[in-house]
Formats: C-alpha cells, sequence, structure tokens
C-alpha cells in the first residue's frame, strides 16, 4: 500500500496542475456557453480511445496493486496523457472523483452472446447474439430490478483514497450525473439486430409490449435512484460531450438532495438508423417523452443518423442536445436544429485509423460541419469519439486535435 500511495501521489500533483490552471476554469465556461445556447466558440473533445495502442514510453503502464487504487491510477494516468498529447478543451474535475458504489438484482434476463476478438488488448469486438426475448413466457421474465447503494463499499474506498490524496486533492463521492436510456440498444443485444427488425414489421404489438416493460423498468430504476440519492448534479462529461451548465438547479455541496429535474437525460436508439421516422417516432420518442424526458435536460442520439428525423425528437421535453453523427447530413441537421437545441457534431473517427491522417480530408470534414453552424447559428460540440483503432499511430490524433484546434479558434 505504501508504494501505491507514492505512485499516487505523484501523479495527483501532476493532476493538481491540469485541474486548478486557467485554462481548465476557461474550458468550463466554453463547455457551459455551448449548452447553454450563448456558444463562445464550438468546442472540441476526444473520448472512447484505444488506449491500447498509446501508450508511449509505458506512460500509461500502471504500477499499483491494489484493484481499486489501480482505478484511480487510471484516472489520473489518462487524464495527465490526454492534457499532455491532445488536450483539446478537455475538462478535469478538481477532485478526485470516488463512484458510489450501487448494485442491482437485474431484470430478469441476461444476454447470451459470443464474442471474436482480433486484438486480445482492445475491448472493441464483434458480437452475435443469442435471441433470449422471443416469445410471451420469455417476456413475462422480465421484472423491476431492486437497486442498493453499498455504503459499506463506498465509504471504504473513499477513506482509503483520502487517507493517500486528500490532502493534495478534495476526495468527492459521485453518483449518476446523467440518466441513460437506450431501450432498443437492449433489445438488440437480447433478440439480435435481425430479429429485432423483422419483427419490427412482423409483430409489432409484441415489440410495443417489450418496450413498454422496458420503460417501466427504467422509470423504476429512476425513482430508486432518486429515492436512494444517488443522482449527482455535477458530472463532467455527458457521453463525451460537454456536461456543464447554469441551465439545470444548481444544488450546493451541502447534503441537498438531487433530483430527476437537477440532471441530464440521454436517450438513443442506434439499431433505429435503419428505420423510417414514422416507425422511429411510434416505437422509441413516444417512450423516452416517458423516460428522459422527466429530466431536466435531454441530449438524444449516439451513433444512428438524425438528420431528418429533428422535427420527431423534439417532442421530448426539455431537448437540448442533439447527435450528428458521420452518416448524417450536417446541413441539413444544422438547418433544422438552428439556435434551438446544441449540435453535438461526431466526426468520422475512421480518419485517424490510418497510416497517416489525411489533412486536407479533415479539414475539409470539419469546415463542412463549422460552415453549416455557422450557417444556421447553431451551438456546437465536436467530438471525436468511437475510435476503435488509430492503426497504431497515436501522433494521428494528436494531430486530428491540433488541426481541428486550430480551425475552431478561428472560428
Amino acid at each position: 500500500m505504501k508504494e501505491d500511495a507514492k505512485v499516487l501521489r505523484k501523479l495527483a500533483y501532476e493532476y493538481l496542475q491540469i485541474a486548478s490552471s486557467d485554462r481548465n476554469a476557461e474550458n468550463i465556461k466554453l463547455h457551459k456557453a455551448v449548452n447553454d445556447l450563448r456558444q463562445i466558440r464550438p468546442v472540441v473533445l476526444i473520448d472512447e480511445l484505444p488506449w491500447s495502442e498509446m501508450n508511449i514510453n509505458g506512460e500509461l503502464t500502471l504500477q499499483c496493486t491494489d484493484p481499486y487504487l489501480r482505478s484511480v491510477e487510471w484516472f489520473l494516468r489518462t487524464n495527465i496523457f490526454r492534457n499532455k498529447y491532445f488536450p483539446a478543451d478537455m475538462v478535469v474535475p478538481c477532485c478526485i472523483p470516488v463512484s458510489k458504489v450501487i448494485k442491482s438484482t437485474g431484470i430478469g434476463i441476461t444476454v447470451e452472446e459470443e464474442t471474436l476478438s482480433t486484438d486480445e488488448n482492445n475491448n472493441i469486438v464483434s458480437h452475435k447474439y443469442n435471441d433470449v426475448l422471443q416469445t410471451e413466457e420469455d417476456l413475462e421474465k422480465l421484472h423491476n430490478p431492486v437497486i442498493t447503494y453499498d455504503q459499506e463499499e463506498t465509504l471504504r474506498r473513499y477513506n482509503m483514497v483520502g487517507e493517500i490524496l486528500g490532502d493534495i486533492l478534495p476526495v468527492r463521492l459521485t453518483g449518476i450525473g446523467a440518466f441513460s436510456v437506450g431501450p432498443w440498444d437492449d433489445i438488440a443485444r437480447f433478440r439480435g439486430v435481425t430479429n429485432l427488425l423483422i419483427d419490427l414489421v412482423d409483430r409489432p404489438e409484441f415489440m410495443h409490449r417489450i418496450v413498454r416493460k422496458l420503460t417501466e423498468i427504467k422509470t423504476s430504476e429512476l425513482e430508486q435512484y432518486e429515492t436512494l440519492g444517488l443522482l449527482d448534479a455535477y458530472p463532467t462529461s455527458l457521453h463525451c460531450t460537454p456536461a456543464f451548465t447554469d441551465d439545470l438547479p444548481s444544488k450546493d455541496f451541502n447534503g441537498e438532495r438531487v433530483t430527476r429535474k437537477d440532471i441530464w437525460g440521454r436517450g438513443y436508439a442506434q439499431i433505429f438508423a435503419h428505420v423510417s421516422k414514422e416507425m422511429h417516432d411510434e416505437f422509441d420518442i413516444s417512450y423516452m417523452i416517458q423516460t428522459v424526458g422527466q429530466c431536466g435536460l435531454v441530449y438524444y442520439g449516439c451513433c444512428e443518423p438524425l438528420d431528418k428525423k429533428i422535427d420527431i425528437i423534439e417532442k421530448i421535453p426539455n431537448l437540448r442536445k442533439i447527435s450528428i453523427t458521420p452518416w448524417a447530413d450536417v446541413n441539413v441537421a444544422a438547418e433544422a436544429i438552428g439556435s434551438k437545441y446544441v449540435l453535438s457534431s461526431k466526426p468520422n473517427p475512421s480518419a485517424v485509423a490510418v497510416p497517416r491522417l489525411d489533412k486536407d480530408a479533415l479539414k475539409k470534414e470539419i469546415g463542412t460541419i463549422l460552415d453549416a453552424c455557422r450557417r444556421n447559428n447553431c451551438s456546437c460540440d465536436i467530438v471525436l469519439k468511437d475510435i476503435s483503432s488509430c492503426c497504431k499511430h497515436p501522433e494521428n490524433i494528436f494531430e486530428w486535435e491540433k488541426v481541428v484546434m486550430d480551425m475552431v479558434r478561428n472560428y
């Protein structure tokens, strides 16, 4: 434990310099301005990285032996690494976060799958799902989970980290900063994509029963999180995008109970990239209203193209941010979004999955995004994510950051 403490304390002093910097404070202002629809300039973030291909000079090699302290070490090392090589508009909390240990009894069924990996060091694998939700009998197995808070284990971790690092940085217990709901992603894993898409046409009422039940389950989870005091009004990230805002009720660090109206809701239906707008509305948006629509602000979308579906998405109460992927037409999306919502743009991650970055192609891609947002007065964040590989050339990501940051600074 003494050796672990030495490792963490050295890293914590480096981390403190980042967290207490003027740039960190300025980036928080930039993030808030985008999310509050009063943009100063677009912000840029990079996330979901191929860490197994990026360990330069052993800078990401873990040295701690305690399992939980290794996770703290990873948090410190990766943030220091980002700041050194590709900071973009990153923000780090001026504290060491310790997540509350939350447990669930489950919902009655589990995913059955086969996976295939081409790189044992990369967590990106291919999946084949077995259908475990194909009959009425299977549907009857679904039930609301029981959520519990393991306060004893949480405090053990909190006290352990506090004893090591508490004189350098505050240690803060963190809960659920965003309520995430993606029933159709869950159904795709329970059933397989092909079965899901066929039954939307052949067995629509059965599919409605499934999503109604999963909506009931998610609503129960939200109620339990709220009752148990597990919601958190101070997230630094909203699935790779900025989370800071002045448009949610401020909760001071005084034990005041956080409610669903104090947090972000995040909804998505990635598999609905393949369905019509009418079907998307009927089978997803109407249910999102009941779940994420209860939250104070809502971010909708992930990898599904939504450029021609803005009119149905804006039925969700408190909508604030919409994801626009590489497979969407950003010009169409920006015209529909205007100044009403944040356009959360996701450039194509394949740009860095090559032996050498094509800077001219990158400038053209980002230029199209920035021109569309400028023309339509959109607040915008630009997030490079889903980076399965950088072709073992991490400098591609470093160069991507430099090119894009130069462009947004001249916006």
